[in-house]
């Protein structure tokens, strides 16, 4: 019975989650946004304390549920080492998984790594090290353009049906660094989990390190009955997580993602799920020790797992298109990326530097803009963090959809009306590269379309009253929302472009 709770739980949790990165409603988020600001990593960087908390206690209550439950990385995980089960029972073939030893060094050496890419601000290692982030990019730059290349087909029968159910959606490449980075993880946690089940969580992801410092001391966990168990060792070759070593009836507690497995698979009913202190044949157990771990071995644990929770607390307290042509049909070029100082932050997002501090690299926020604004930042000082460009669309002022997504605080929920409070950006003329000069022609369409009214046409030669104009920017009026740059008719680079603010609310610097 528990484990089939944990594979429904695990499968809402799974599918709502993928939904938020495949949602080509746009209605996703209202539903299930919260599955994604209750994952571990997002709540720290947000500074959620009830959200680490109740993650925390359930850890120390249940043992590491939060891995094979509500991580989407951990549950994937689980899919595929599923599959390579079900593929050995058709040979026959019933030793799945083996008992291994715990990779101690690999382990925190990779916690330690990861706590100290932090500290100085290396956001690239963080990001592909947090698990939430890893199949969130991998969902937004592998499922997600399957799906909208299915819908695009669709959209094409109903199209000549007839019927509107269905809409043509843009399929493009956000950024291929960010692609590459999320199909090697795909097929690193592939591999890994097809060959080893859970050896990811285990060895790698820095949150199933921290969290199986805790459940170490879980109140509740599976626990082998000496006297019930006949050796028989199906429920060690049916451990993903490698951590129950039958020759010595041990469970590792920090490896063990409270899966259940095991118990289902016993048919002697030698293990159970129960309160796993003052017992006295589960001492070994109820510390959660590997097979020789010394008392001295115990105490290093609880060392460890105190370095641990102080160190991460520290932290979180420290830190394919169709050619587009105009109306007489002649091609239109595709505009480039302009320079910019200072790279151009989401609207909520209370400066360049908090952002980027809080950003855990999901792409959830990538997944959500309707405009194809946001995409992932190729510089390597922030690669996969999002950044704002204006190639493809602009930040529309009644948009707040990144806003409501991000699970992690970079971007603070705005409503429409707050939105133009926050000066993201700020306009600038290169009159070189205006049509006016460069063709000799009236335009003025930054001017007519700009939402705040920061551009203001001027006389190209004050002396002549009927000059040509040219347009100017009103500093104190412009947000950087984008719309002057998006549809300035100049190419490939617009003559009028956005540039970063460091502090986007002024009265809080």
């Amino acid at each position: 019975m528990l484990r089939h709770i944990r594979i429904v739980l695990a499968s809402i949790f799974f599918i709502a989650i993928t939904l938020l990165f495949l949602d080509l409603t746009g209605v996703m988020h209202l539903w299930f946004g919260w599955m994604a600001k209750v994952q571990f990593l997002p709540a720290v960087f947000a500074a959620n304390f009830a959200v680490v908390a109740g993650l925390v206690l359930l850890t120390l209550i249940f043992g590491r549920v939060y891995c094979s439950v509500i991580c989407p990385m951990g549950v994937f995980q689980d899919i595929v080492s599923r599959l390579r089960v079900t593929r050995d029972r058709r040979r026959k073939n019933h030793k799945h998984f083996a008992f291994s030893g715990e990779k101690r060094i690999v382990r925190y050496g990779v916690l330690i790594l990861f706590i100290s890419a932090l500290l100085i601000g290396f956001h690239a290692f963080v990001a592909i090290l947090a698990p939430y982030s890893s199949y969130g990019r991998i969902a937004q730059n592998l499922f997600a353009p399957i799906v909208q290349g299915i819908n695009n087909l669709f959209a094409i029968i109903a199209e000549r049906a007839g019927s509107y159910a269905f809409y043509t959606r843009d399929v493009w490449i956000h950024s291929l660094p960010t692609l590459i980075i999320a199909a090697i993880t795909f097929v690193v946690v592939v591999i890994l989990a097809w060959k080893g089940g859970r050896t990811y969580c285990n060895t790698i992801c820095p949150v199933g390190t921290v969290l199986g410092l805790l459940s170490r001391f879980s109140l509740f966990r599976p626990v082998i009955d000496r006297e019930a168990c006949k050796n028989c060792r199906v429920c060690e070759h049916n451990c993903k997580a490698s951590c129950i070593d039958i020759s010595t009836h041990s469970i590792d507690a920090s490896r063990c993602v409270s899966c259940f497995d095991c118990i289902d698979n016993c048919k002697f009913s030698a293990l159970k799920y129960r309160f796993a202190y003052g017992r006295k044949d589960a001492a070994s157990e109820a510390l959660g020790q590997s097979p020789g771990m010394t008392g001295e071995s115990s105490d290093t644990s609880r060392r460890a797992f105190l370095i641990g929770a102080a160190a991460l607390a520290t932290t979180a307290v420290a830190k394919a298109q169709q050619k587009k042509v105009d109306g007489g049909y002649a091609a239109v070029m595709d505009k480039k990326v302009p320079h910019r100082d200072i790279p151009v932050t989401p609207f909520g997002s209370r400066s360049v530097k908090d952002f980027y501090n809080r950003c855990t690299a999901c792409q959830l926020c990538v997944a959500t803009c309707p405009n194809g604004v946001l995409r992932p930042s190729t510089d390597f000082d922030r690669l996969m963090q999002p950044e704002m460009s204006y190639e493809r669309g602009y930040c529309r002022p009644e948009c707040t959809k990144c806003s409501e997504v991000c699970p992690a605080g970079a971007i603070l929920p705005i409503t429409p009306e707050e939105k133009t409070s926050y000066k993201v950006g700020l306009a600038r003329v290169d009159r070189d590269l205006c049509v006016v000069e460069t063709k000799g022609v009236s335009c003025g369409n930054c001017a007519r379309r700009c939402p705040v009214g920061a551009i203001r046409m001027v006389l190209k030669d004050p002396s002549d009253p009927k000059s040509l104009r040219i347009p100017t920017v009103i500093e104190t009026r412009c947000i950087g929302c984008g719309a002057c740059e998006n549809l300035c008719p100049s190419r490939p680079i617009s003559a009028i472009t956005v540039n970063g603010r460091e502090n986007h609310i002024e009265k809080l610097f």
